[in-house]
């Protein structure tokens, strides 16, 4: 891989190689997977301030956390660092630096002082890299042989992801389940094959597909590897509030959930439909009882329909609406909705012309049309009009528009060297 930045890699391709450079383009930072921009690397500290002695590490995939530069480490973005662990030591590559750390551990909750905050050992040095890049590369095929061991035991569970500690003594098994699993004699199998330490974690649907990663329906890295780090729970109510249809292949994502960006304009909507009536609202006409059966929160309309029955549908303005539940209130009856659907003033349609025809199906077969109808002027017409005649005669009087009667006679010229040719004679071929 290359970077455009720092010019790092060997095949000329784009992405950093080492992710040394402090941007988020290649493996080392993980392709802008939570990707935070430090809008305060620029800005000097005041007079006798000292920096922030804590950094933001990321880990695997989508896994953070914050350290305690004991040592006063000169870190950049992009440097990886060896730090603690419960048991030995794990690598990680920096995220975040100076004050802006202190910001994302009070939006975490998380203490300058805890004791959770553990600390930055050293920068990674070329023996540390080799090992995590060895233990990395066995995450795949222990991935593998672990469901084959899971499936033996018949557990109902999914290992979706398998990370390895930095110095290659201990991996977490992450797993989905639809319940709770007795993996006791799973981890003693796990053990007794991997020659390691065994942490198990159940996940959900949703972070699972956080771990994984994909493309999404808008053709974009799912929002969930990307940039969410709290995932809120979905309702069909969200999809309801939003007039979606409730069909579960276009509302569910890649985790099999529904999809998270449901919630992103679903306070928008709720704003709007302050405004209007409740779609169980009804109103008393001469004709029935009529009932909402469908909104517009963009047109700020509603859709009305007699409650005994009626297949017909009558458009009504929201002000509209309101007037006549009031009304209704009252005991007062309203015109039918044939009638009131007459007053709303109906918009007003834009003429325009498709210049280029790109919405016409049709517009390569006109164009071959057209040009299979360019033929010499008059040939039309003397198809229509023409008699049946000799071939001899087609061929001589072919676009010729006169009357027979006044058409003059073409000679061929003949070449008097040929044998047999006579002037006078009664041989001549005329056309």
């Amino acid at each position: 891989m290359a970077c455009e930045n720092c010019g790092s890699g060997k095949d000329g391709s784009k992405g950093c190689e080492s992710g040394s450079c402090g941007t988020s383009c290649g493996p080392a930072i993980g392709h802008g997977k939570l990707e935070v921009f430090d809008w305060l690397s620029n800005m000097r500290l005041p007079s006798g301030q000292l920096t922030f002695d804590c950094v933001e590490i990321r880990f695997k995939n989508d896994r953070k956390a914050f350290f305690r530069n004991v040592n006063n480490l000169v870190l950049y973005v992009g440097d990886t660092v060896a730090v603690e662990a419960q048991s030995g030591h794990d690598i990680g590559t920096v995220t975040l630096t100076g004050e802006l750390v202190r910001i994302q551990m009070k939006k975490k909750n998380v203490s300058e002082d805890s004791e959770n905050v553990r600390k930055v050992y050293r920068k990674a040095n070329q023996r540390d890299i080799e090992v995590w890049q060895a233990a990395r590369d066995k995450e795949e095929s222990v991935k593998i042989r672990s469901r084959k061991i899971a499936t033996a035991l018949g557990l109902e569970m999914k290992i979706s992801d398998i990370e390895f500690q930095g110095d290659g003594t201990k991996a977490t098994f992450y797993y989905t389940a639809e319940g709770r699993v007795d993996f006791r004699q799973l981890i003693k199998e796990f053990a007794a094959e991997f020659r390691i330490r065994i942490e198990m974690k159940q996940i959900g649907y949703r972070q699972e597909a956080a771990k994984i990663g994909g493309i999404g329906s808008s053709g974009r890295e799912l929002c969930c590897s990307t940039w969410i780090t709290d995932f809120r729970s979905v309702s069909t109510s969200a999809a309801r509030y939003q007039q979606l249809a409730i069909n579960p292949q276009k509302l569910a994502g890649q985790c099999g959930k529904l999809k998270c960006c449901l919630n992103f304009e679903l306070d928008s909507y709720l704003d709007a439909l302050n405004d209007f009536p409740s779609m169980d609202s009804t109103f008393e006409t001469e004709k029935g009882t009529a009932n909402c059966v469908k909104i517009d929160v963009f047109k700020k309309q509603m859709w009305f329909s007699y409650q005994d029955g009626g297949m017909n549908w009558f458009i009504l303005s929201v002000d509209q609406v309101k007037e006549l539940i009031e009304k209704s209130k009252n005991g007062v009856k309203t015109a039918p909705l044939e009638d009131l659907a007459k007053e709303l003033v109906a918009e007003e349609k834009r003429d325009f012309m498709d210049v280029i025809q790109a919405n016409s199906l049709e517009r390569f077969e006109r164009k071959n049309q057209r040009r299979k109808r360019q033929k010499p002027n008059g040939t039309r017409n003397n198809k229509k009009n023409a008699k049946v005649e000799s071939p001899k005669s087609l061929d001589a009087n072919q676009g010729d528009t006169k009357p027979k009667s006044q058409r003059t006679k073409k000679h061929k010229k003949y070449n008097q060297n040929k044998k047999g040719f006579n002037r006078g004679s009664s041989n001549r071929k005329e056309d």
